[in-house]
């Protein structure tokens, strides 16, 4: 069985950092697409950032995180991470990860026409002004 764990959410001041890891179980990232998102109150969730597991090239990154957040992965640990850095109230929200099946390609992880069949319960970030 399939799951994905996201650990590392937690409250922080603005201009503060936090990293959030996502950790696979039942499923190796080989490769694949693994992309976090976020979803505030009221409104609809965001691609975050996504990567291409089969060497971590091919980075996306949202406007609104970008030089900001950086995604990366330790395939020793089956784990992909979102450094959050110089946090703002603005990136407060659920965090979430998720995985494709490894039927995508680098150009649809890039472009985020992705189908992701898994997906993480949820970590919780909140920034304080």
């Amino acid at each position: 069985q399939v799951q994905l764990v996201e650990s590392g959410g937690g409250s922080v001041q603005a201009g503060g950092s936090l990293r959030l890891s996502c950790t696979a179980s039942g499923y190796t990232y080989r490769r694949n697409c693994v992309g976090w998102f976020r979803r505030a109150p009221g409104k609809e969730r965001e691609g975050v950032a996504r990567i291409y597991t089969v060497d971590g090239g091919n980075k996306y990154y949202a406007d609104s995180v970008k030089g900001r957040f950086t995604i990366s992965q330790d395939n020793a640990k089956n784990t992909v991470y979102l450094q959050m850095d110089s946090l703002e109230p603005e990136d407060t929200a659920m965090y979430y990860c998720a995985a494709d099946d490894g039927g995508g390609t680098r150009v649809t992880c890039f472009t985020g026409r992705t189908e992701f069949n898994y997906w993480g319960q949820g970590t919780q970030v909140t920034v304080s002004s």
